[in-house]
């Protein structure tokens, strides 16, 4: 009878391993104190009309948010992969900064940009951003979108040229073979990407505070009220509205992992 070989860790494999277990440790212990101290507060979910309203405002923004940044991000990032266009590198990079730009200053620039002359045009016509709902949905958009598309225009990469040779051999227009080839093939890490946005715009503050200020059952968010009962002293809100963040999010995370976690076909990006 063959006595299995157990393989035994190098002494490199094991740092490495000890290196994540203090990164989850650590990551662990700290979110672990806004679960004990705010489950105390989870009626006030339910009782609070200020948590009931940056609920559902954060909710509603971060869908519509999401939903635009779906309708924009999917063209965008197949554009960056999938067709031959000038200045394919400069474009890239513009898409990707606000990835490495901190949120305060995403907020700064569009507070800038809509109180310049074009803003107050749109302001005069009734369209307002500043301090305006509406302008939640702007901070969420322009934070989310260099993610959705990373991840989106990933997906698109990795899959097979061929396959769309094959559509135009066959007759088929760009169109047809994205929506009905490209896209269904993709559509893991599309998903996984909706869901990160979502799940981010949830949690947007930054921006957000820059961009419409911070006005109680105004424009009050999750992480808007967290920052305004904390200010007064107020613990109870503000910990049942990190709660509801911290649940969201850990469901988020699985369930975009779910989707992620599904591999598709090699390919590679068209030059």
């Amino acid at each position: 009878m063959k006595r299995k070989t157990v393989r035994r860790r190098s002494a490199f494999e094991r740092i490495t391993v000890l290196c994540a277990l203090t990164v989850a440790l650590f990551i662990f212990t700290a979110l672990s104190f806004i679960v004990i101290r705010g489950l105390p507060y989870m009626s006030q979910v339910i009782t609070s009309p200020e948590v009931r309203f940056a609920t559902g405002l954060s909710l509603m923004t971060a869908f519509i948010s999401t939903a635009i940044c779906l309708l924009l991000g999917i063209p965008a990032a197949y554009a960056l992969t999938r067709t031959r266009m000038r200045f394919h590198r400069v474009l890239t990079v513009v898409m990707e900064l606000p990835l490495s730009i901190p949120n305060v200053m995403l907020g700064l620039s569009l507070l800038l940009m809509f109180a310049s002359m074009p803003g107050k045009f749109l302001s005069a016509h009734g369209i307002s951003f500043i301090y305006n709902v509406k302008g939640i949905v702007l901070a969420q958009l322009l934070v989310n979108m260099p993610f959705l598309i990373r991840i989106t225009r990933t997906s698109f990469m990795n899959l097979d040229p061929r396959l769309e040779t094959i559509a135009e051999t066959l007759g088929a227009g760009s169109f047809k073979t994205f929506l009905l080839i490209m896209l269904p093939m993709a559509k893991n890490g599309v998903i996984g990407g909706a869901i990160v946005a979502w799940s981010r715009a949830l949690g947007e503050f930054g921006a957000t505070l820059m961009f419409v200020g911070a006005t109680r059952m105004k424009t009050e968010t999750l992480p808007t009220s967290i920052y305004l009962n904390m200010a007064t002293g107020d613990i109870g809100p503000a910990m049942a509205c990190a709660m509801i963040i911290l649940l969201i999010s850990g469901l988020s995370l699985v369930i975009s992992g779910f989707f992620n976690s599904k591999p598709v076909n090699g390919g590679g990006e068209r030059q």
